[in-house]
């Protein structure tokens, strides 16, 4: 399997091409390799010179990221964006990278590995992001008091970077869109909905969420995206037959 076999193999399942106008990041191949047959992949949540550099000391031919180097606009080929295409291009090491894509795969997307985490049932979309829903919502399985539900997304024991208790005691009901989508738990008001998780909180949305007395959980915008690249290296592994390995570089945020 070459560079275009992966491309063609991620393009079956993952909606690259339905987003392409919806979403500003370069979704598919970001920096291209020769036709050598991929035999290592390297998974990590961003396209950064640390990555990159352990992409490479772990012998990876490509490198799959959920934030690439491009978004949605022309950048000058200078200062850190030089470095990191030079150690790419001085490596063979291609770039592949998934963004929204991604967040919303019903099978190893972030928000639906970080549904499975809780069980939830009676999954239906959620997150309208220019049209489209990139999130799930769904019903928990018996009732959860927070701690238990933040100990269940954070199984690492790390602190959340905002937690806003819900006005029940006990949470039946969540909403999910990982990574910076605080704005997002706007359209869980009005409906039955406990707790909305996400990665990232805003200043901009604590009062409205505190005034419809939703619960809103910002676990990370790392701690939350982690999930969809760890689940396509699994898939990757078991379905193509390569060697996969996962590089994390947690940011704190």
């Amino acid at each position: 399997m070459n560079i275009r076999d992966f491309d063609l193999w991620c393009r079956s399942f993952l909606q690259i091409d339905a987003l392409r106008e919806t979403d500003d990041s370069l979704n598919g191949i970001q920096v291209s390799r020769g036709p050598q047959p991929l035999k290592r992949l390297g998974f990590a949540v961003d396209a950064c010179v640390e990555t990159f550099q352990r992409a490479v000391q772990g012998g990876a031919d490509l490198l799959f990221v959920h934030h690439g180097l491009f978004w949605g606009k022309a950048s000058r080929i200078e200062g850190p964006l030089l470095e990191r295409l030079r150690i790419l291009l001085e490596n063979n090491l291609a770039l592949y990278a998934c963004h929204l894509p991604l967040d919303m795969h019903p099978e190893v997307g972030n928000n639906a590995v970080l549904a499975n985490l809780l069980a939830l049932e009676d999954r239906k979309p959620f997150g309208v992001y220019h049209g489209v829903a990139i999130g799930v919502s769904g019903s928990l399985p018996s009732p959860m008091d927070i701690d238990t539900l933040v100990r269940t997304i954070l199984p690492d024991l790390s602190a959340p970077r905002l937690l806003i208790a819900p006005e029940r005691t006990m949470i039946s009901k969540v909403a999910i869109v990982s990574g910076g989508a605080a704005f997002e738990a706007f359209q869980a008001f009005g409906t039955d909905i406990d707790l909305y998780i996400t990665g990232e909180p805003s200043h901009s949305v604590y009062h409205g969420v505190v005034e419809a007395g939703l619960g809103f959980l910002a676990a990370g915008h790392y701690a939350t995206e982690t999930w969809g690249v760890k689940a396509m290296a699994e898939k990757a592994s078991r379905e193509l037959g390569l060697e996969t390995f996962f590089i994390d570089l947690p940011t704190g945020l």
